[in-house]
């Protein structure tokens, strides 16, 4: 296979790849709206039942607006989705609704005054005391709006009591006052949309709300967790040295998609489906849906600037410990000893530091010094001429005549001389002499055992140990106050700037390069 049949290849599974990440990507996306809208349902299901939202309404202690009302046409959504929350009709309050529509009914049949609408309306004062005292609201959590319907009776009907408001309410003598037109139509806009948001939940045998979501959620738990076995077990087998539980740890974030389906609590189980948010949006980015490069960058800066101070200073004050406990525990002394008592172990029977001299040498005099002769003739030249012209005898001749052209011609005759005379010394330097090599390491071994011995002296090797713990600690508080003094941000900025220099730089040089 040819290389341009190999990179044609490589496209192709980049392709079907980067499909299957965005496939992946948005079903966890669709996964998460929908956690978001059971997590929100109960919250809002008055809105999901009535379609009704009241703009700029709001509350400010005593001041308070109801706002504008406005009807959004919406489908039966809590015909569909009451059975996941395991919502059922609260039977009082229903039924209380259910008396009003035939108290409405008899009316139409008889008449306002006949016995059968009085026998209606005595169930109605008593249901309606009943709901005051047994509070049906407070299952639903919504001990509140039993509140309101009754502040909206007081108000209507001028009286303290709500008790006492129902009781003249649900009268025939205030029914053929009022109107019982106008009347059933006060409480059908202001009390029945109330009574009709209340809802019962019944409880599980583990002692929590029925809540059917997790069946629901589970096929997409599923999805993801085979996903995710088959994703780290192909990590696995494509880098060496990670295993099958490594590339679980490499994608802990999906934990959250199926982590849930072992959690028996539902409060529980809820939170952790909100944290799927992380795993998505990773998804969303990898799958090149949305951009995440800036945030991350900025996120990572963040975290840099506030880190950096402290683990610069741990790091470097640790290792000038180590340096300081090294030297009062006498490590010094230790060396010295040790370089006199064992011996040098010699691999090769070569003195590596004597060749790579020689090799050095050899390299800069016959490679190195011959290509740069100019610069070097050029750089002798001008400190010949300036240390001629610092003579005070040539200072005085400067002016006779002819003085000058001596001056040229003897400069330029002594610089070919005096390179020729280093360069044949350095030469001459690199030859092969054992007798100089011999005397050179002779010379380095007793300097360096005369050196050790005079400093193992007690009063130098004590003087030394002081003044290098007294170093270190001077450096350690030195250093210290300097980073501390010292902005991160700036740094950061100063990093940031030089990065984008040399971008500008390395597309100046593509588009210079690209010309034809």
């Amino acid at each position: 296979m040819t290389s341009a049949q190999k990179l044609s290849k490589n496209r192709r599974e980049a392709r079907r790849n980067l499909w299957f990440e965005r496939a992946m990507a948005i079903i966890a996306t669709i996964n998460y709206l929908v956690v978001l809208f059971d997590v929100t349902y109960l919250p809002l299901r008055n809105f999901w039942l009535q379609g009704r939202i009241q703009l700029f309404s709001f509350q400010v202690g005593p001041w308070e607006t109801e706002g504008i009302p406005v009807e959004v046409p919406l489908p039966p959504v809590t015909n569909w989705y009451d059975w996941v929350k395991g919502i059922e009709p609260y039977r009082d309050t229903e039924q209380y609704l259910e008396v009003v529509e035939e108290l409405e009914d008899q009316v139409i049949a008889t008449s306002l005054r006949s016995p059968e609408v009085e026998v209606i309306l005595a169930e109605l004062r008593q249901r309606s005391i009943d709901i005051i005292e047994t509070n049906p609201f407070q299952i639903a959590n919504k001990t509140g709006t039993l509140e309101k319907i009754k502040n909206e009776m007081r108000e209507h009907l001028e009286e303290e009591s709500a008790k006492e408001a129902f009781r003249v309410f649900w009268s025939q003598e205030y029914l053929a006052e009022q109107g019982f037109t106008e009347a059933l139509a006060f409480f059908n806009e202001e009390i029945r949309p109330l009574f009709a948001i209340n809802y019962y939940r019944p409880l599980g045998e583990n002692g929590e709300f029925v809540d059917n979501f997790g069946l629901f959620d589970f096929p997409f738990e599923a999805l993801f967790f085979v996903e995710f076995l088959a994703r780290t077990w192909f990590i696995s087998r494509r880098h060496h040295g990670i295993s099958w539980f490594d590339a679980m740890l490499w994608r802990w974030y999906d934990f959250f998609f199926w982590l849930p389906i072992f959690i028996p609590f539902q409060d529980l189980a809820r939170y952790l489906r909100l944290l799927r948010i992380i795993p998505v949006t990773i998804r969303l980015n990898q799958a090149n849906l949305i951009n995440l490069d800036k945030i991350q960058k900025q996120a990572s800066q963040g975290f840099v600037a506030g880190i950096a101070e402290d683990v610069t200073e741990v790091v470097i004050i640790r290792v000038l410990n180590q340096f300081q406990a090294a030297i009062r525990d006498g490590e010094i002394t230790n060396l010295l000893q040790s370089s006199r008592v064992k011996p040098y172990i010699d691999l090769n029977d070569v003195n590596e530091t004597a060749e790579l001299t020689k090799l050095m040498t050899k390299l800069m005099v016959d490679e190195v010094i011959p290509k740069v002769r100019p610069d070097l003739e050029a750089l002798l030249q001008h400190n010949i001429d300036k240390t001629i012209h610092d003579f005070p005898a040539y200072q005085a001749i400067q002016q006779l005549p002819g003085v000058e052209d001596i001056e040229n011609r003897l400069v330029a005759q002594l610089v070919p001389q005096i390179y020729q005379i280093i360069y044949d010394n350095l030469k001459n330097a690199t030859k092969e002499d054992p007798v100089n090599d011999e005397l050179m390491s002779r010379l380095l071994e007793n300097l360096g055992q005369t050196l050790g011995s005079e400093l193992q002296a007690q009063d130098t090797l004590q003087r030394t140990q002081y003044l290098l713990d007294a170093l270190i600690e001077e450096v350690k508080i030195n250093y210290v106050e300097r980073l501390s003094q010292e902005d991160i941000e700036q740094i950061l900025d100063q990093t940031r700037a030089l990065r984008e220099k040399a971008r500008q730089q390395y597309h100046e040089t593509r588009l210079l390069s690209d010309r034809p």
